[in-house]
């Protein structure tokens, strides 16, 4: 082949790949007419090795021939890319258009848990009435957890509230198995008269359909000059009408706890019946058993050293889990803490 012959392979090889290009509509094509005409095996490296066979005055003529085409193929193919690229993406943008004007999606935030909730409207109420909300350490000391409140080691009310003991280098520390230690830190600072209630976790040895190892407690206090049981009786009838409905009643039954004297049990009227004997969380009796109250032993006052003389108060202590079960209907208190969403989203 003369260098004629090979200008005329060439502009036929010109045409061929410029058709072809035109032809080529996705990228894919695309790099099929590359191959085609700039691989290894294409029609122009054929070309390049026939350039020995020619004279060698032709040979320079031809190369940079060749080298032409081959920069005018490498060009229009990458022209070519950028066209169908954006023919690409309009066609993406107009398949996946957004209508803005529907409604949006809202993102699933969850829901306050039950307990939660009543913890907040118990705290609410009682602060209506006058009561700071005040919290102290879940890690407490034998002295706050039972001394400071009239239960030495001897004494047998400590069987009530085994829990879990913690050893720090041979100090007695423990889970705290109520609120009230909180009670005496906070009396060892403050002077009356004063008003609070501490809610918080608190831990005892039991685990059953109505006891919990891990459950939630609110304590309350108030201290002052010429404070009653008769003010007890209110502030506590009062929580259980807003708590549970203006129809609620309140009884008041003697009982025993070592940091109060006297005590009592106090029970709420059932709210699910009406002392029928087949309502089973009353078990017929029209009365729910809630919380210990009393008035303070002036032993406690004694370790804070408050003036027993000048001094009265009450105390009284429920469980924010229980009052959760009753006001929501919850049969076993293990519900409230396996995370099982079926049972959170309905609250």
């Amino acid at each position: 082949m003369n260098k004629i012959g090979m200008n005329e392979r060439v502009e036929a090889l010109k045409a061929e790949a410029a058709a072809a290009l035109e032809k080529a509509e996705t990228t894919q094509q695309l790099e099929d007419v590359r191959v085609r005409f700039l691989g290894k095996k294409s029609e122009l490296a054929k070309l390049r090795k026939g350039i020995g066979a020619l004279d060698k005055a032709e040979r320079p003529a031809v190369g940079k021939l060749l080298t032409e085409l081959q920069r005018s193929l490498a060009g229009g193919i990458e022209t070519r890319l950028e066209e169908i690229g954006r023919q690409e993406r309009a066609r993406q943008l107009q398949n996946e258009t957004i209508d803005i004007t529907l409604p949006g999606r809202a993102p699933s935030f969850g829901s306050e848990h039950p307990i939660s909730q009543t913890a907040r409207r118990m705290i609410d109420i009682f602060q209506s009435l006058g009561f700071e909300t005040v919290e102290g350490p879940e890690i407490d000391t034998e002295y706050y957890n039972f001394d400071a409140l009239n239960t030495p080691a001897h004494h047998p009310a400590r069987d009530m509230h085994d829990t879990f003991y913690i050893d720090c280098g041979g100090k007695p520390y423990l889970l705290r198995t109520h609120c009230s230690p909180m009670q005496v830190r906070y009396m060892e600072q403050h002077r009356p008269p004063l008003r609070i209630v501490v809610p918080g976790r608190v831990y005892r040895r039991d685990a059953d359909p109505t006891h919990s190892p891990m459950f939630h407690q609110l304590e309350g206090l108030a201290v002052g000059e010429g404070v009653r049981f008769s003010d007890l009786k209110g502030v506590l009838a009062l929580f259980a009408q807003e708590m549970f409905g203006a129809e609620t009643r309140v009884r008041f039954r003697p009982s025993y706890f070592p940091f109060t004297e006297p005590s009592a049990e106090v029970d709420f009227s059932c709210s699910f019946c009406d002392r029928d004997e087949s309502c089973r969380v009353c078990k017929g009796t029209g009365w729910l058993e809630i919380l210990g109250a009393g008035m303070v032993d002036p032993e406690v006052f004694k370790a804070v050293e408050y003036d027993a003389e000048r001094y009265t108060g009450f105390a009284f202590g429920m469980g924010i889990d229980r009052i959760a079960m009753l006001k929501y209907g919850i049969p076993d208190v293990r519900i409230l803490f396996q995370n099982d969403m079926r049972f959170l989203t309905q609250f």
